[in-house]
């Protein structure tokens, strides 16, 4: 039986976690993920203010009081940096059972 909590981060969500590791507005959140991915994430306006919506709601980020006149920001929260955590370690066990399973000579096909 599958445990939730191990459940597969989409790359968009993993990468706008990453990003957040600092506050940012949205603009700039699209722009680092972009950078981070260098290039192969591209998330458009309405995909991250949903994404943004959903990872408030889980309490994985949040909103930063908003500044007379300036663009909302948001950070990680706690339980969302422990959500990036489990997901790299899920992301190494695949890689190593990757690497061992397709670079072993003992190892049949």
């Amino acid at each position: 039986m599958a445990n939730t909590e191990n459940v597969a981060l989409t790359e968009g969500v993993y990468y706008i976690l990453l990003s957040l590791l600092e506050p940012l507005h949205g603009y700039g959140i699209m722009q680092k993920v972009e950078g981070l991915s260098q290039g192969r994430v591209v998330l458009a306006a309405g995909t991250l203010y949903g994404a943004l919506s959903s990872l408030t709601e889980k309490g994985w980020i949040q909103a930063l009081e908003e500044n007379s006149g300036r663009k909302k920001e948001y950070c990680i929260t706690d339980e969302g940096k422990e959500k990036v955590r489990r997901e790299i370690q899920r992301l190494e066990e695949l890689l190593h059972n990757g690497k061992m399973m397709m670079g072993g000579d003992n190892h049949d096909a």
